[in-house]
């Protein structure tokens, strides 16, 4: 098993950062303040336009034609309609696994949030909230939103895999990311008591996760559990013969690697991802596949400044306002992280970029240079990312017929 794949980000789970225009007018920095700064009217209009335009059937056949075999779709914990204010979007991801099927693309459905946050990060839905695994009540809650998804698409042809939840934190990230600074919550008394979850904790939920889910999803479909960014951790982890089909889940960004010390410098990134990613990918690759699915290509380097671990704009740090490096520079250095980081997944079983666009302005508004790199699209354009051409017209179905037929059609008439 290996799989290419991209992540369908800011769809179904909202990120401000991906998509200003969506929050405007308003002070809310996450999903869980935007229906509470607009009106229900407003919000609900808002977000069914961004979810019918932001991804339709004509990326399904873009990303295809990329070379790409899979998408991992971010989905809340709110995708049946049963946590208002927020509106579900089980609908959007039924239309998505026809589309996939479709042209020939697989679905990694990965549950990003949870009810009062498993991360404390603004993709968790609440920026500095981070208590959900301390509430039986929300725990059982998840679990069985992961049954009803199995349920709902355990045996659909393109099912690849169910994700049980994404990037639950645990100390060692809770404390280099500073999560609370970094993420301020608006309501500091819901956020009393927030701390990274307990691997003991993640440990059983697992379990519990992989239990619920196999009864109504196949064997031959994966089971993945993100590693809580301590991915040597799990070697005696699902050892019984039960468990059949689990793949392990790595986030490895190069921001996060110069928050640990790694120098910004090609030669620091590629040393880093050398000894660090490829090392314990294949190490661990000895009792789990192992997947990166998440990653980009984006670095404070090719930024012309520090980022201070991809803060700035977002976290009141300056970002560059005009171009430092010349496109030639820039260009060796995107080729050259890309080059050393896919050598690094293939050291295990697979991996899905992060994201597959995003409608950041990069060039209108100032210190946002740079940040195109987290979008797949953008770099394929570039040529930072190699990308094969795929004709998709085997897995077009009638939609090939048509072109056959429109083609022979002007031949026939002159044209």
């Amino acid at each position: 098993m290996y799989i290419k794949g991209v992540n369908l980000g800011n769809w179904l789970v909202l990120e401000k950062w991906m998509s200003p225009a969506l929050f405007e007018g308003t002070t809310a920095e996450d999903e869980y303040y935007l229906p509470r700064k607009l009106s229900k009217e407003v919000y609900e209009a808002r977000i069914k336009v961004h979810r019918a335009e932001y991804i339709s059937e004509r990326d399904f056949v873009a990303i295809k034609a990329m070379g790409m075999e899979a998408v991992r779709i971010p989905v809340p914990y709110f995708i049946f309609g049963d946590r208002e204010p927020f509106i579900g979007c089980v609908e959007e991801l039924d239309k998505a696994f026809n589309w996939a099927e479709k042209y020939g693309l697989q679905i990694l459905i990965d549950l990003h949030t949870a009810p009062e946050g498993q991360n404390g990060f603004d993709n968790g839905g609440i920026c500095g909230v981070c208590k959900w695994s301390k509430n039986p009540e929300e725990v059982e809650f998840v679990l069985t939103v992961l049954e009803r998804l199995a349920k709902r698409y355990g045996k659909r042809k393109g099912l690849w895999g169910i994700e049980v939840l994404n990037e639950p934190i645990t100390e060692s990230v809770w404390e280099l990311f500073d999560v609370p600074n970094r993420y301020p919550a608006v309501d500091k008394e819901m956020a009393a008591g927030s701390g990274p979850n307990t691997l003991a904790f993640l440990r059983t939920f697992y379990q519990e996760a992989y239990d619920r889910i196999r009864k109504y999803m196949p064997k031959e479909k994966y089971v993945v559990i993100h590693d809580g960014f301590v991915l040597t951790a799990w070697k005696d982890f699902m050892r019984e013969e039960k468990y059949v089909n689990v793949v392990l889940d790595t986030h490895q960004y190069l921001m996060m690697a110069e928050a640990a010390g790694c120098e910004q410098t090609i030669e620091g990134y590629t040393c880093f991802v050398k000894e660090h990613y490829e090392k314990e990918i294949e190490e661990m690759e000895k009792y789990f596949p192992v997947i990166c699915g998440e990653w980009c290509l984006f670095n404070s380097l090719a930024c012309g400044c520090d980022t201070k671990g991809g803060q700035s704009v977002l976290n009141g740090v300056d970002g560059a306002k005009e171009e430092r490096l010349t496109l030639e520079e820039k260009n060796e250095i995107y080729r050259v992280v890309a080059d050393a980081q896919l050598q690094a997944w293939q050291k295990g079983s697979g991996y899905f970029y992060w994201s597959y666009k995003l409608l950041t302005d990069t060039v209108n508004e100032n210190g946002w240079l740079g940040w195109d790199s987290w979008d797949l699209g953008r770099c394929a354009a570039f040529g930072w990312f190699p990308v094969q051409s795929n004709n998709i017209q085997d897995h077009a179905g009638e939609h090939g017929a048509v072109r056959n037929y429109e083609a022979a059609r002007c031949r026939a008439a002159g044209r």
